[in-house]
């Protein structure tokens, strides 16, 4: 007789089926985790509200987290009990969400994102004249694959973003010439995984069934992938694995603090950067909306509050007329 399988077991499939990311699978699997823990080791069918927003509160009140990050807990206990206890939440309603406060993101002038950009050096530095130039999320550079460059129509493919859904942004004639040496330098580093008997990159979904051939296909490979392989540990297949997102976080780090700009930088100030200054050369906001992918314009309006002169570009009295 077959045993069913563990509860985290079961939300990791759950997760899989529906196609969410390798970094939601990690949270939510902590999220359970420490809810399990938190409460002793009950197990979560003998719970519900009153236990959850002890929990919550617990976040906020002792660990002093974001609204955000105790909305993401949230997120992974109702998904815990809605797709693996099939539990049909009569109590939501009673489920306290944290309200998240409206801050305006930091924004850099051109002449300091150029700054702390000529402050790097190597893939870090040109990852982040993508962030800047293309208005990229973090992840989004990182997970890049050859053949989402376009450089004849110098536009850069996103696939598989926040929200799951594909879009298309500008590339920037300032990123190609580096971008094209530093492929000839990754392609070289992929012939030589290929001689070692590697070269096989992960792929999307059930791609690697479907698509064979593709998982050595070089249009296939990271545009940045890291410098040493890793065997994965389902299939004992050695791969190499795109570029680690801290990478790039420290090197923006270090050179926002040798520029002496006093803000605080990290990689997504380059894409709030990108969507300000886009409305400073007067682009429309429906135009940078698609560029960013956002899915409701509101979203892409909050970059409004941040331009020189103010949404409607509204001059201080104590300022000459």
């Amino acid at each position: 007789m077959s045993q069913e399988p563990k509860l985290l077991d079961r939300l990791r499939d759950a997760i899989r089926t529906r196609h969410y990311s390798p970094r939601t699978e990690e949270a939510y699997l902590m999220w359970a985790k420490r809810f399990i823990l938190f409460h002793n080791k009950r197990h979560p069918s003998s719970m519900g509200a009153d236990e959850v927003n002890a929990f919550l509160s617990a976040l906020a009140l002792h660990d002093r987290v974001s609204a955000s990050t105790q909305n993401q807990a949230l997120n992974a206990l109702l998904f815990l009990y809605r797709h693996v206890l099939q539990d049909p939440l009569p109590w939501l309603q009673d489920v306290v969400r944290a309200r998240r406060p409206m801050h305006l993101p930091v924004v850099l002038t051109p002449d300091e994102a150029r700054t702390v950009i000529e402050r790097m050096h190597g893939t870090a530095k040109l990852i982040a004249q993508l962030l800047y130039g293309s208005g990229l999320r973090l992840m989004e550079g990182l997970t890049l694959r050859v053949k989402d460059l376009d450089f004849t129509r110098k536009q850069v493919m996103v696939r598989d973003t926040k929200g799951k859904r594909d879009r298309a942004t500008m590339l920037a004639d300032s990123t190609i010439t580096a971008l094209r040496r530093h492929l000839e330098d990754v392609r070289e580093l992929h012939n030589d995984d290929l001689r070692a008997g590697c070269g096989a990159v992960a792929l999307p979904d059930s791609l690697a069934r479907k698509l064979p051939y593709a998982q050595k296909d070089w249009t296939w490979q990271w545009v940045f992938p890291a410098t040493s392989r890793y065997k994965e540990r389902e299939t004992g297949i050695e791969r190499r694995h795109h570029l680690h997102e801290t990478v790039v976080q420290r090197a923006v780090r270090m050179a926002t603090q040798e520029s002496g700009i006093a803000k605080r930088v990290t990689c997504h100030t380059f894409r709030h950067s990108f969507a300000t200054h886009l409305l400073e050369r007067g682009h429309d906001i429906r135009t940078i909306q698609e560029l960013l992918g956002h899915r409701d314009v509101a979203t892409t309006m909050i970059y409004t509050h941040v331009l020189r002169l103010g949404a409607r570009g509204v001059r201080s009295p104590l300022d000459p007329a």
